[in-house]
């Protein structure tokens, strides 16, 4: 059973840091393709990165420069460390992961999912 895991959201002011991880079982991370989504009040589910199983990153054209998406295959982890935040990053960030080559940027192409993490940046 594929259980992802998500940590390390939490409050921060504009202009900080935070790195959220995402802890995986029943898979092995660096067989799937992972990703991360965030999805913000009345918004909908947008993607923010993902990290090909060969270890190509991808990023939402806003978050390149700002978000490194990376992984830890020995401890089946991936993060994200999130650098010079704004309060429009403000939203709750899920972890997801399929398996194969495919880096799709869309919710429904993946079937795993974690629980979320809220990261809020205050002005």
């Amino acid at each position: 059973q594929v259980r992802l895991v998500e940590s390390g959201g939490g409050l921060v002011q504009a202009g900080g840091s935070l790195r959220v991880s995402c802890a995986a079982s029943g898979l092995t991370s660096s067989s799937y393709t992972m990703v991360w989504f965030r999805q913000a009040p009345g918004k909908e589910r947008e993607f923010v990165a993902a990290i090909s199983r060969s270890g190509g990153t991808y990023y939402a054209d806003s978050k390149e420069g700002r978000f490194t998406i990376s992984r830890d295959n020995a401890k089946n982890t991936v993060y994200q460390q999130m650098n010079s935040l704004k309060p429009e990053d403000t939203a709750v960030y899920y972890c997801a992961g399929r398996s194969g080559t495919v880096v799709a940027g869309t919710p429904d192409a993946y079937d795993d999912w974690g629980q979320g993490t809220q990261v809020t940046v205050s002005a």
